[in-house]
């Protein structure tokens, strides 16, 4: 098992080795805005199929919805930049509306996160999934199975650790970003020259009956869902190399900038060219088509489109850990999401997320369009709580708050209107997300509440007086007289002031058992042998039995009581399968007695 973990995840790092393992813009922007860049994608494509419900002619609402969504994201890229050099040591809406709203409105922040962040991984790898269906028919039908490879690929890449994460994700992200950025060139190319001639299903202004305001409005909420993965950096500044601060805005600026010209090129690329959704084919494939024909360029987008989708979970697997390690240093999660592991990554909050991504997979079998509005909710929660954390923030802070705030402000408005129009409109998708976060937020308190208690009990009192034992009882489980109980017996005479050995006896052979204690009484005339009878084959219930009743007479005595259990070592790791557990089993459930310490013998084989 430590080859094989050697193998996959790679030799172990040193802790000053830290440092080394930060990221540069370069690098961040690869492994951070997958996410946010890939919604490409699907973006527009989301707009158009709620417009196209009505009517194609529809289409023409898209270019004032990307408008409006444009506004949204400057506000938010402004905003999260603000949250960055406030907050250099990262936790994004987490620690703003923890700090600012109150710790109810930091862990609302933060479970809508954790959820986002698996929705984020099995979103982006289910839409991975339909892009490489899209180029490769053939494979139709098997999106589950490819996405679930993908998320495990995913998680086996982070958990070797950042540096080798992001150096993998640079040919992806960057070669999505070449491919998109010609696809837009030449189809804007096209139009300015007339090569293209306008093929729109409708001109802008156009009367279109029975569009209404609730189609807008749906149609706004799907598109926003292109800004999904904006916060990721604001979570993850720590990955930065110094000054981490700085360099993590310049990312954020980067990414927006490269957001902002993607979605609007696409959508008025998507809306000249007169593109109408397909069922099997997405609307990228079909610009893509357009533009560049059946060619090479068009299956480079399409392997390009596959690949990012694929990797942009990558941003869930940058940003969950480092919220779960927020989360558990508060002591709302456990504390082994603060734990580091061999590659410096925090091993155990990649490995949930996977878990939690599969698991949704499986449930929506993969589909994008079912799991992007439960997406959206759980994103715009915490970007419209984030929003108003800052401007509580700003206006304690007091001189020229509102200035500061012009941006939050419109950020938090707008968020809270797609949460509105959400809930108005798709309650029907978005209505298990309000049975999962009571859930959650019962589990952190619940969580929070055992930390406390641990704490209040193990707190050394002032007054607090050390308890002097006048002995020690040691009681041995014994079986035959083998070099292992001789070895634990003596072993036990040299800690205890009174010892017991034990045998527990089947009721199925008594000549076998007089055998046994004259075979002991041989090697230890001056050791108490006691023989406990089982009537039903089993040897936990007699042992935990006369536990109980030796510890209660050793109180009396004021003797600690100590249950020494024996076992021997395989010289094989694979050689434990061939023997029963009883000593493990025995362990633990004397680990739930009170006032018994448990101590094993181990006698390790040499052959």
């Amino acid at each position: 098992m430590d080859y094989l973990k050697r193998l996959l995840v790679g030799k172990p790092l040193k802790s000053a080795e830290n440092d080394e393992h930060k990221l540069t813009r370069f690098a961040a922007l690869a492994l951070l805005s997958s996410d946010a860049l890939s919604s490409i994608a699907y973006g527009t494509e989301q707009i158009v199929v709620v417009l196209v419900a009505l009517s194609t002619a529809a289409i023409w609402y898209s270019l004032p919805i990307a408008a409006f969504v444009i506004i949204l994201l400057i506000s938010l890229t402004l905003s999260y930049r603000q949250i960055i050099h406030a907050y250099p040591q990262g936790g994004g809406a987490y620690v703003v509306s923890s700090e600012n709203l109150g710790k109810n409105a930091g862990l609302i922040a933060g479970g809508s996160l954790l959820i986002d962040y698996m929705l984020t991984v099995a979103v982006s790898v289910s839409a991975g999934a339909e892009a490489i269906t899209s180029a490769i028919p053939a494979l139709y039908g098997h999106q589950v199975a490819i996405s679930v490879a993908i998320v495990l690929l995913l998680m086996m890449l982070n958990l070797r650790g950042l540096r080798e994460s992001a150096s993998f994700l640079l040919f992806p992200v960057y070669t999505f970003i070449i491919v998109i950025t010609l696809l837009i060139a030449v189809g804007l190319f096209n139009i300015i020259t007339g090569a293209v001639p306008l093929h729109a299903t409708a001109l802008p202004g156009a009367a279109i009956p029975g569009v209404s305001i609730a189609l807008i409005l749906r149609a706004f909420s799907s598109g926003s869902s292109s800004l999904t993965g904006v916060e990721a950096i604001s979570n993850a500044v720590p990955f930065f190399k110094k000054p981490r601060a700085k360099n993590a805005a310049a990312t954020l600026t980067m990414m927006a900038l490269i957001l902002g010209f993607f979605f609007v090129g696409i959508t008025f690329i998507n809306y000249w060219y007169g593109i109408v959704p397909e069922k099997e084919v997405t609307v990228l494939s079909q610009i893509g088509k357009a533009v560049f024909g059946h060619g090479a360029l068009y299956y480079v987008l399409q392997f390009a489109t596959a690949l990012i989708l694929a990797v942009a979970a990558n941003t869930g697997f940058s940003a969950f850990p480092v919220l779960a390690y927020n989360l558990a240093k508060d002591k709302f999660m456990p504390h082994m999401y603060q734990d580091r592991g061999d590659r410096l990554g925090y091993s155990n909050g990649i490995m949930t997320l996977a878990f939690g991504s599969i698991i949704l997979l499986f449930i929506f079998h993969g589909s994008t369009e079912r799991l992007i509005p439960l997406y959206s909710i759980g994103v715009f929660i915490p970007f419209a709580l984030s929003q108003t954390g800052m401007v509580v923030k700003w206006k304690k802070e007091g001189k020229n708050w509102l200035g500061k705030s012009i941006a939050n402000i419109t950020g938090a408005f707008i968020s809270y209107a797609i949460i509105a129009i959400l809930f108005v409109y798709r309650l029907g998708d978005i209505w298990p997300f309000f049975i999962i976060m009571p859930i959650v937020m019962y589990i952190f308190y619940r969580i929070h509440d055992h930390y406390k208690k641990v704490a209040e009990q193990l707190r050394l009192e002032t007054d607090a007086k050390l308890h002097d034992y006048d002995g020690n009882t040691v009681l041995v489980l014994v079986g035959n007289v083998t070099r292992v109980n001789i070895g634990a017996i003596n072993y036990a005479r040299s800690i205890g002031d009174y010892v017991v050995a034990m045998h527990v006896s089947l009721d199925e052979d008594i000549a076998k058992e007089k055998e046994i204690e004259a075979d002991f009484k041989k090697h230890f005339p001056d050791v108490r042998f006691s023989v406990v009878h089982s009537s039903y084959r089993s040897i936990e219930n007699p042992i935990i039995r006369y536990v109980d009743l030796v510890s209660k007479n050793a109180a009396k005595q004021n003797y600690t009581t100590t249950v020494l259990i024996p076992q021997f070592v395989p010289n094989r790791r694979w050689q434990n399968i061939l023997h029963n557990q009883t000593s493990l089993r025995l362990r633990l459930r004397l680990s739930w007695r009170e006032n018994i310490v448990i101590s094993t013998y181990s006698y390790h084989l040499k052959k």
